[in-house]
């Protein structure tokens, strides 16, 4: 009973892998499942069919493993991030498509919120900035259009989770409605300092508060699977979102230390330890992991557009076939001969905040290819990572803290060695990839090992963490300064259209 098995629910696919106590990969299933568009803005999932699909590949990864639930120590999860499920407690059924965080429609709420004067109240309690893409004007739509979703909530009949707690409670048979506070502190309705749901932003947006899970620490009893589902019952010990369980997967648990994630888009966190940091440089706070005890913070920022510039060059420009092909493409200019390329196609996210800016080339000439392009698009990432390091080592010296040393990667894009370089030239610090890249996972199956006894303690699983490359600064200081300077002055354009 030395395996772990983590249920990594995402966006656009399920996944399950079966980790060994060392942090290895022992199998891994995966499952697509269908993205829902009602109306431009909108978003949606089928929450039936994300059960379903993640179920399926707990069983296919069990199965791929060779082994059967009883070997399996711990269950943990992790998930994306702010997406509102609300279901009928009785049958057991959601009353509509889950809201996805990606999705818009509450905007006209978050400006009635902003009006009302909340926006310094709400950062205040919950770390976060009034947006929609936080699940708490999603909850609030979903009971002024669904029919008789009102009167059901207001009679206790209707509960709410994020999709951690919609798969603890598939799994628990309905005996549990739970959630970590990593998840609830994407609500925006959860007090980050007292740790509790707060009572005025639930009745702002008339939101009855029998709906809300009850909260754990990440690393907690969580439930029992029902045996049906597996093959016997199990513990699920930890549960985390998607971003702060990577942070844990990352051995990130110290004030100072940060890891950003290179997917569609990218997602950086940096732990403050137990202070809560109020962001006064465009990024918002929120709840780490933590075991049972104080709480535990972190700053985090946005980039809409990370890996997908590339994507872009494949599918828009056609530059290249295929995504693999555009390090090689890059390589070929030894640089962008001034080129620079601003990815806002759906605005600028942290430290920015500038919905309405739109995507720019600028520093054209005659010479400029399709290969500076392309090495300006890949540069397009490490700059906007650098700009929100940048902000975050410019907060945590602001309240007493730490500025990183030194920035962990994962995801999609940090398998691109030239990325990873120029963002290691541009921050001035090392840029270290690690061994097992499937962080998120390995945070909830890490944090499911420390509640089940697989792992003593966190000293076992920093010593377990194994970098692959180390990326060392190789740009003076003057230098990265001015390429960073040209950055900003790129992106000061995109917003003055």
């Amino acid at each position: 009973m030395s395996y772990l098995l983590a249920l990594d629910q995402g966006t656009s696919s399920s996944r399950s892998i079966v980790f060994g106590a060392d942090g290895r990969v022992v199998s891994m299933a995966q499952r697509e499942f269908r993205q829902i568009y009602p109306r431009p803005g909108w978003v949606e999932h089928d929450a039936e069919e994300i059960w379903q699909t993640q179920l399926a590949t707990a069983r296919e990864a069990l199965a791929t493993a060779g082994l059967q639930a009883r070997d399996i120590r711990a269950v943990g999860i992790t998930n994306q991030r702010e997406t509102a499920v609300v279901w009928d407690r009785r049958s057991g059924r959601p009353i509509a498509n889950a809201i996805v965080w990606q999705d818009r429609r509450g905007e006209a709420s978050c400006a009635r919120l902003r009006e009302r004067g909340l926006e310094a109240s709400v950062q205040d309690k919950t770390g976060l900035r009034i947006d929609a893409y936080f699940s708490a004007t999603k909850i609030e739509w979903l009971l002024q259009n669904v029919p008789g979703a009102r009167a059901q909530a207001e009679a206790g009949e209707l509960a709410f989770g994020t999709i951690d707690s919609w798969l603890i409670w598939r799994l628990t048979g309905g005996r549990s409605h739970l959630t970590d506070v990593s998840n609830a502190s994407r609500t925006m309705l959860f007090d980050i300092r007292t740790q509790r749901w707060d009572e005025a932003l639930l009745a702002e947006l008339a939101i009855p508060a029998s709906m809300m899970p009850g909260v754990r620490p990440s690393i907690d009893d969580f439930g029992t699977v029902e045996p049906q589902w597996l093959g016997a019952p199990l513990t699920i010990g930890g549960v985390a979102g998607d971003q702060q369980a990577a942070l844990f997967g990352q051995a990130c648990w110290h004030a100072g230390m940060a890891k950003n994630t290179y997917g569609t888009g990218c997602f950086m966190l940096m732990h403050t330890g137990e202070r809560f940091e109020r962001s006064a440089n465009g990024l918002i706070t929120t709840a780490a992991t933590q075991p049972a005890g104080p709480a535990q913070y972190a700053l985090e920022g946005s980039v809409f557009i990370g890996g997908a510039v590339v994507q872009w060059l494949r599918d828009g420009l056609r530059a290249i076939p295929s995504s693999r092909e555009v390090q090689a493409l890059a390589e070929s200019v030894p640089d962008t001969d001034g080129v620079m390329l601003v990815p806002a196609f759906t605005g600028l996210g942290a430290p920015y905040w500038q919905p309405d800016a739109r995507g720019a080339i600028v520093g054209l000439s005659r010479g400029s290819t399709l290969a500076h392009i392309a090495r300006a698009a890949l540069e397009s990432i490490a700059f906007q990572s650098a700009a929100l390091l940048q902000a975050m080592d410019r907060d945590a010296l602001a309240g007493g803290g730490v500025p990183v040393r030194e920035l962990r990667v994962d995801g999609g894009a940090c398998v691109n060695d030239l990325l990873m370089q120029f963002q290691a030239d541009l921050l001035g610090i090392p840029v270290v990839r690690p061994a097992v890249t499937e962080t998120t996972a390995l945070g909830a199956a890490y944090l499911a090992g420390l509640h089940s006894g697989v792992y003593a303690g966190r000293d076992e699983l920093s010593k377990q963490w194994r970098a692959e490359r180390v990326f060392e600064p190789a740009m003076s200081r003057d230098q990265a300064a001015q390429k960073m300077a040209q950055w900003e002055r790129a992106v000061r354009q995109t917003t003055a259209v």
